[in-house]
């Protein structure tokens, strides 16, 4: 029977056209219907692909989450909204009551405040280890440890995990191994091909590249501990914003570009600061002073990064000075952006730690992390050596 009454507000279809968009249409739609109640079950028990809600998965997050996968060299991977909720996913979704987990020292601010705090609430115990010392870490392990969690690159003295010891350990033990790859993002390093169970990304940093998009990704190499994962974020809500993968799908397209250009910059910052009078100690895992240099030369190969941190002589004033005397560059605690940013762990992913806790750690207040980005090399290095030499002024 035909409607009289005038057009209804919804349904109308999307003008057909021959042609395809070059670029991934947005897609902010939070439900998506279906035609028929069987067509709905056929969705739900996967004899066909379709969306419904947006909670629980979204065409955006998909397309990220594919090239994430392509780059990375797992399969059915979840983009989740933050790199936090990856990491939630991980040890909220996969761990219960009386299990244990053995984590790397120096992770993420935020991973070691759930380490410390979250899972000890609800029942699961936590120890923390040297990364770089399979032995400790070994030590760490109880009858009911499932799982050991690491960075490859400590956050922010950058000292490389014992990985491939570390895989061994866990094979040994039958635990999972699961590695935030962050730091050296796949460009640099792929867990996969050194054994690691379980991938962590967060998209916020250097693979979206524009400090405009928040998002994590997790993957494992088990189908079954995917689908828990997922079915936990979907669950509480860890679903990421259609827009935010949408920007972050334009940042990977540049990705590989963008890393080696922030790569090659880095190795000239780190040499040039290394010749500054007033700097103490630079740390690059490319270059041979690096205590990890010849792990780094294993595990990274050419690929050391982007990440440069350096120890100024004098505490909190020459800190202060360093960051006026910087000029055109962020001081602000992040990593991976297209411009150069500045943190100082003591005043902000470290703050927590007592002062005796950061010494532990080789955190002084003259300590700062640097994200390089595509600046100019030439450029850069006169912003450092100017802000340096104020620094030493008020040291």
């Amino acid at each position: 029977m035909k409607n009289d009454k005038g057009s209804l507000i919804r349904p109308v279809p999307l003008p057909h056209s021959a042609s395809r968009p070059v670029v991934t249409p947005l897609s902010p739609s939070v439900v998506y219907s279906s035609d028929t109640p069987d067509a709905l079950d056929a969705q739900y028990e996967g004899r066909v692909q379709g969306y419904t809600y947006a909670r629980e998965g979204h065409p955006n997050a998909d397309v990220v989450a594919r090239r994430m996968d392509a780059l990375e060299g797992y399969e059915n991977g979840t983009v989740l909204g933050s790199g936090m909720a990856a990491v939630s996913a991980v040890l909220l979704g996969l761990l219960k009551t009386s299990d244990h987990v053995v984590g790397g020292n120096q992770l993420y601010g935020r991973s070691l405040r759930m380490m410390a705090e979250d899972l000890p609430r609800m029942g699961i115990t936590t120890s923390l280890a040297d990364p770089a010392d399979v032995d400790a870490m070994a030590a760490a392990i109880r009858p009911e440890t499932k799982m050991i969690l690491v960075e490859v690159v400590s956050n922010p003295t950058l000292r490389l995990a014992d990985i491939q010891g570390l895989a061994q350990l866990a094979r040994d033990k039958g635990v999972l191994l699961v590695v935030d790859n962050t730091f050296t993002t796949p460009r640099g390093f792929r867990p996969v091909d050194w054994g690691a169970d379980i991938v962590i990304q967060s998209l916020t940093k250097l693979l979206a590249g524009h400090s405009d998009v928040t998002l994590g990704y997790v993957a494992a190499r088990d189908q079954a501990l995917n689908d828990r994962m997922r079915v936990f974020a979907v669950t509480t809500g860890l679903t990421p914003s259609p827009f935010d993968c949408w920007l972050a799908e334009r940042g990977l397209l540049t990705f590989e570009l963008r890393y080696d250009r922030a790569q090659a910059t880095a190795a000239l910052l780190a040499d040039h600061l290394a010749t500054l009078p007033g700097v103490k100690r630079v740390l690059y895992p490319g270059r041979p002073d690096h205590p990890d240099y010849a792990r780094a030369q294993a595990l990274l190969g050419p690929q050391t990064g982007n990440m440069v941190s350096f120890e100024l002589n004098g505490g909190r004033a020459a800190a202060n000075a360093f960051t006026r005397g910087a000029q055109g560059l962020s001081f602000a605690p992040t990593l991976g952006d297209v411009g150069t940013t500045l943190s100082h762990p003591a005043s902000s992913s470290h703050r927590a730690l007592t002062p005796e806790g950061r010494a532990a750690l080789g955190i002084s207040e003259g300590f700062f992390r640097v994200s390089v980005g595509l600046e100019d090399p030439e450029a850069l290095k006169d912003v450092f050596t100017i802000a340096v030499a104020e620094a030493m002024e008020q040291g």
